[in-house]
């Protein structure tokens, strides 16, 4: 993370009242904000002129969707904070979005507390994991070694067999959550408190979808459900 006084969000909203609002009520954190209306644009300075803090994406963009944004910046692996923003109030968009790689969601309207208090959560989570802030858990190792795995929680990399995984961020966070804690049992909510950072009930989907792609990386042996309770990791027999 970056230190208070130089960190950088970027706001993808074609609304521009609703735009300055969220700039003028970042910048009280404090926070330089960069605003963008089109989606595309949107997605090429995240890419292109980051690091930045926090991306601030509406649902419903000129040129490409907040979703579309969302999954090009997760694909190429970059693990900033992403916040959306929806006029719905659709479970399912909500979800969808959180699956895409979004860290939280805010729906329109908001009050300014809502969105200051998200926005230093997400802050807060994403110093809590990143390897290189002083906030970053003592007692957590730099790397684990599971049966035919490494893993390396400063490269947030991980091989089997000598062969390095292709991992999203969350995917990683998820797997390092795991193998710290190996013959633990945990729960979706756990999971969902854990490692995304909050406890929304009827988001079992959202973990149930990342456990499953992530099974396929690492193959048979390694997450087991255990009925009734949710999902444990261990070493393969």
């Amino acid at each position: 993370m970056t230190p208070e006084s130089s960190r950088r969000v970027l706001i993808v909203e074609d609304e521009p009242d609703v735009a300055r609002l969220i700039a003028l009520h970042v910048a009280e954190l404090p926070a330089a904000a960069h605003i963008e209306s089109d989606g595309r644009e949107g997605l090429r300075l995240a890419l292109a002129q980051g690091p930045w803090d926090l991306l601030v994406l509406d649902l419903n963009l000129p040129g490409l969707g907040g979703l579309e944004v969302c999954r090009a910046v997760r694909a190429k692996g970059y693990d900033v904070p992403i916040l959306m923003l929806t006029a719905r109030g659709s479970e399912l968009d909500r979800v969808l979005g959180l699956e895409l790689g979004a860290d939280d969601y805010l729906t329109k309207p908001f009050s300014v507390m809502e969105l200051q208090a998200r926005v230093r959560a997400l802050w807060r989570r994403a110093a809590l994991r990143s390897p290189s802030h002083g906030e970053t858990l003592p007692a957590s190792p730099e790397f684990l070694q599971v049966a035919a795995m490494r893993i390396d929680r400063v490269q947030r990399k991980a091989w089997i067999h000598g062969h390095e995984l292709t991992l999203t961020p969350r995917e990683f966070s998820l797997l390092w959550h795991f193998a710290n804690q190996p013959g633990k049992a945990f729960s979706r909510n756990e999971l969902l408190a854990e490692v995304w950072g909050y406890g929304h009930d009827g988001y079992d989907h959202t973990v149930n979808t990342h456990i499953n792609r992530l099974r396929k990386k690492l193959g048979d042996g390694y997450i087991d459900t255990v009925w009734g309770v949710g999902y444990r990791f261990q070493a393969p027999p």
